[in-house]
């Protein structure tokens, strides 16, 4: 699992062990939601290029740092979403695309029923989504996306198991995941 990063700052496990009690109300919900994204989005960032540029401060020129290459954001219908303004807040130049998913109930395998993607050009993309469990949409997710010549994905989940994880590692070892927290195990019904 070389390519999962678990944020461990106290804010974002703070702020997770909200999210998960059975108290908190869907209002609460939604904002830890939003912020426990945006805290991710921070962390999932850290590593991109930057470029120099020339401005005007109030006083002097200055020459200042600024994002190299453009974010493509694309939640996974419909639970993805609530990841979705946590991490425009932090990155407003940010262009939102949608990747609708179901689950074959015959076969388990995700059907794509929608995918609308900002262009493409010059954009490293995230996918987001809550949970990480078997690993089906999320893989198909990113499948998508290569497939419409997107090299520079992120994959990142409030909660991920380790089969999701290692699904993810076998189909798509280029991309990094980035969750809150790595659960022991998924259920029977996974």
């Amino acid at each position: 699992m070389s390519d999962l990063f678990i944020i461990d700052h106290p804010l974002v496990q703070s702020k997770l062990a909200l999210l998960r009690d059975k108290n908190t109300n869907n209002k609460e919900f939604r904002e830890l939601v939003s912020e426990v994204s945006g805290l991710l989005a921070y962390e999932a960032t850290r590593d991109m290029e930057v470029k120099t540029e020339n401005i005007e401060t109030p006083f002097a020129p200055a020459e200042a740092k600024t994002m190299d290459k453009e974010i493509g954001l694309v939640p996974i219908l419909r639970a993805g979403i609530g990841m979705v303004d946590g991490i425009v807040n932090l990155i407003p130049n940010a262009r939102v695309g949608h990747i609708g998913l179901y689950r074959d109930p015959n076969t388990l395998m995700p059907i794509e029923y929608y995918c609308k993607l900002p262009d493409v050009e010059g954009r490293d993309f995230i996918i987001v989504d809550p949970m990480l469990a078997t690993g089906g949409s999320a893989s198909a997710a990113i499948t998508l996306l290569k497939e419409r010549g997107i090299q520079h994905i992120k994959l990142m989940c409030l909660v991920a198991a380790p089969t999701g994880v290692e699904k993810i590692n076998a189909d798509h070892p280029d991309v990094k995941i980035f969750v809150a927290a790595l659960d022991e195990k998924l259920n029977e019904h996974g």
